[in-house]
């Protein structure tokens, strides 16, 4: 069976692909709602009410990605449809990773020219693969890398100025003000605002090209998710779970706020995961309540620091 949702968008035939088995993964859920802790299947119950579901992971995080393959099961469990969106495949491998999807093209010839991330086959192929075997379509929602590396150089007007670019590859609308409160966070996470001078002026100017870069992710993962919602017959709509660093969603920014001016009816639930050291003394702050519709804990797995790092996507390098 197969569903037209966009030219972008190809839904995956039934497949007999073997799921490794999945043991417990340690969590807490707080129910930023409700102000208390929760439970896993509470969440799921509320998440598969969703139109819209973003998991704002902490990409090299082990437990963080069992717990979002529990959450593709748990929406399985009660029957929902879904459709599964990632920041880590690129709207240029649209067509290749619905081949394969679809069983007509063998995974290793799809990876070759699919870049995909460097801890795929542990992080993000049980994810697709288990999509696969539920018949859910897959999105490659982000923008190219190179698109976007472009930018970080050159400021957003490069997109109007190169010749011969591809404009199906990134989002037809681009709104980033420099004045609202994700463009403040993102300052931020990346060093903080220069003083005065030259050389500030030169990291001003640098912050900005950087945030244009990062806005263009926002929005073209943004309007990959919009189109894909609104390409499914009425009535029939998957809930479109979206996997991204969790800087895109959390507080309902970035991402999670341009979808949301998409599809301003949507009911959209963000999910923030956050790994910690001590899970039985995992407490949300004042301020943590604010990330999203639930904080999801789990026992940190990775190396701290930099690979714990809940700052927006790196500077974008060359393919």
């Amino acid at each position: 069976m197969r569903l037209s949702i966009l030219a972008f968008v190809t839904v995956g035939l039934a497949s007999t692909v073997p799921l490794r088995a999945q043991s417990y993964v340690p969590n807490r859920v707080f129910d930023t709602d409700r102000g208390r802790f929760s439970d896993f299947e509470a969440m799921a119950a509320a998440l598969a009410r969703a139109d819209v579901v973003f998991l704002g992971e902490q990409h090299d995080d082990p437990n963080t990605h069992r717990l979002e393959l529990a959450v593709l099961e748990a929406l399985a469990r009660r029957n929902r449809a879904v459709m599964l969106s990632l920041e880590m495949f690129e709207r240029d491998v649209q067509e290749p990773l619905g081949r394969f999807v679809a069983g007509h093209t063998e995974e290793a010839e799809f990876l070759k020219g699919a870049r995909p991330w460097p801890r795929y086959a542990t992080d993000y192929k049980p994810l697709v693969d288990f999509a696969i075997a539920k018949d859910w379509p897959v999105v490659a929602a982000n923008v190219p890398r190179a698109l976007a590396s472009q930018v970080s150089k050159g400021g957003l007007q490069i997109l109007q100025t190169t010749p011969g670019m591809d404009r199906g590859f990134f989002a037809r609308d681009l709104e980033c003000p420099v004045g609202d409160r994700y463009f403040a966070r993102f300052v931020e996470a990346m060093g903080g605002h220069p003083g005065a001078g030259a050389a500030a002026a030169d990291a001003k100017e640098t912050n900005r090209r950087f945030y244009e870069a990062q806005c263009l992710k926002d929005e073209t993962m943004a309007e990959s998710i919009a189109m894909a919602y609104g390409g499914a017959p009425s009535g029939q709509r998957p809930v479109i779970v979206h996997v991204n660093g969790a800087f895109h969603s959390d507080y309902g920014q970035g991402t999670a706020a341009r979808v949301k001016r998409r599809l301003p009816k949507a009911a959209i639930a963000v999910v923030s995961i956050k790994p910690v050291a001590d899970l039985d003394k995992a407490e949300p702050s004042k301020d943590d309540r604010k990330l999203g519709r639930f904080i999801l804990y789990t026992t940190r797995t990775a190396a701290p620091v930099a690979t714990t790092f809940r700052g927006p996507s790196p500077p974008p390098r060359r393919p």
